[in-house]
Parts: C-alpha cells; sequence; structure tokens
C-alpha cells in the first residue's frame, strides 16, 4: 500500500486552525488567533497558515496589506484523507477491521451499532433497487 506523504495529513493544531475556517469562512491571521483561543503567538498562528497555504490546505488573497485565508479543501474531504491515513496505518488498509477495533474497545455503544445495521440494510435496499 503506498504510503502518503506527511504533508496530506493535518497536525493537531492545523486541524484546529482549519477547523476556525471552515466555521467563520475567509479570516486574517489575526481573526484565526482570537478565535483558537489559546494562549498562541500571533507569529505562531501566522506559521501555521503559512504551512496550511504551502501544503494546498488553504488559499489566501490579499487585502489591503494582510493575507485573508479559506480553506481549500472541505471537511468531508480531510476526515476522508485522515481516515485513509488511519485505516492504512493502523489496520492495514481494511476499513472492516477499523470498525471491528472500534467495537472490541467498547467505542461504538449499542445504540450506534443499531444505527449503523439501519444504514447497512438500507444501503442494501438501494443497492438492490440499482
Amino acid at each position: 500500500m503506498p504510503r502518503r506523504k506527511a504533508a496530506d495529513q493535518l497536525t493537531r493544531l492545523e486541524l484546529e486552525i482549519m477547523n476556525v475556517l471552515w466555521e467563520t469562512g475567509p479570516a486574517a491571521v489575526q481573526t484565526v488567533l482570537e478565535k483558537l483561543n489559546s494562549s498562541l503567538a500571533y507569529t505562531t498562528v501566522q506559521t501555521m497558515l503559512n504551512i496550511l497555504w504551502r501544503k494546498g490546505k488553504v488559499k489566501r488573497t490579499l487585502v489591503d496589506r494582510a493575507y485573508h485565508y479559506r480553506p481549500a479543501i472541505t471537511r468531508t474531504k480531510a476526515v476522508a484523507q485522515t481516515l485513509r491515513d488511519v485505516i492504512d496505518r493502523m489496520f492495514g488498509g481494511s476499513a472492516e477491521a477499523l470498525v471491528m477495533g472500534l467495537m472490541e474497545t467498547r467505542q461504538l455503544t449499542p445504540e450506534a451499532m443499531e444505527r449503523l445495521r439501519e444504514a447497512l440494510d438500507e444501503s442494501g435496499e438501494e443497492n438492490d433497487r440499482d
């Protein structure tokens, strides 16, 4: 299985910044800093936004004399990339092994498993119609 580049993955801080941008839309460094509610320095947030820009995760536009950053990927795409990475690295590429691991470690409640069963049943019904 080919390994993904580290640049594809978001660090914890990068994900926090992306969450701000997904929620607020285009924002300057100062706005992101304020929304993070942390003790980070302005320059740290600026550096992280520049790293995200180099990774292709955000786009930037110069407004007056400050860059405004906006997501270049959707939250759904970021989740999919992260899940693919976890499944590849931890479960040998098997999504089934991931689900079984969630069940074995009791990360899925009986209610969640019932919802999964219902979703699978509905999915099967849709496939039968096609």
